[in-house]
């Protein structure tokens, strides 16, 4: 995976340096080398469910491992994320983020963080497309749980943009920590949209219910024994 990375940039950099329109290209060509390695060497298949969102939105996912980053960059044209400053800096990663539109803030300043990314949106500092956030902050493990937090009702209400919400059941395959895959069938679905317009309290409500919901459904369809909830 990581060679395939390395090959795949030096093959694409001089295309990507005329135009960023490559920069997605080899984006996505990664992305599928992944998933296809993921299948031959592991049994892991992949599989997108629901409509991709193809206009300018933002996509509020459930975040499990790298596996779910995989899968939705696979399927949305113009993906871009809200990244930690820090990489920027990083080889091969940080140069395809800038090219592709990703925002880099300071996560350690949580207030400027939400400001710079709200500004970067609605200036067009960051490039059209589909902007995906991951409300909980981080990965979090099946069965675990997790607040959602504030920053994506924020990018919500002020970009006045809809938001898509997505689930997934990938880290019962693909674990945050250690090198072991499962086989299996990961999932990424895409859930139906929640319109631009409403307040910020029962927007989070709704996004944390679809997501939340259909993520323990597609777990549950893989097996995974969920823990008894109070």
């Amino acid at each position: 995976m990581y060679l395939a990375m390395m090959v795949l940039a030096i093959v694409f950099t001089p295309f990507v340096i005329m135009s960023r329109k490559y920069a997605y290209t080899a984006c996505w060509t990664y992305c599928q080398w992944v998933r296809f390695s993921a299948k031959w060497i592991a049994g892991l298949k992949s599989e997108i469910r629901g409509e991709v969102p193809v206009d300018e939105v933002l996509i509020g996912a459930k975040h499990q491992s790298f596996f779910d980053i995989i899968l939705i960059v696979s399927a949305v044209p113009r993906p871009k994320f809200i990244m930690k400053k820090q990489l920027i800096w990083a080889p091969i990663v940080g140069y395809y983020a800038k090219r592709i539109g990703c925002v880099a803030v300071d996560r350690g300043k949580r207030g400027m963080a939400i400001k710079k990314m709200v500004e970067d949106v609605r200036s067009g500092a960051s490039l059209p497309g589909q902007l995906i956030i991951f409300p909980q902050g981080t990965r979090v493990a099946p069965g675990a749980s997790l607040p959602y937090k504030i920053g994506s009702g924020v990018l919500y209400e002020q970009t006045g943009q809809d938001i898509v919400p997505a689930a997934t059941n990938v880290g019962v395959f693909w674990p945050r920590h250690g090198v072991y895959r499962k086989p299996g069938l990961a999932v990424v679905e895409f859930l139906p949209r929640i319109k631009a317009g409403k307040e910020i309290k029962p927007m989070m409500a709704e996004l944390e219910e679809a997501v939340e919901t259909a993520s323990d459904k597609l777990m549950l369809e893989a097996g995974f024994e969920l823990p008894a909830k109070d």
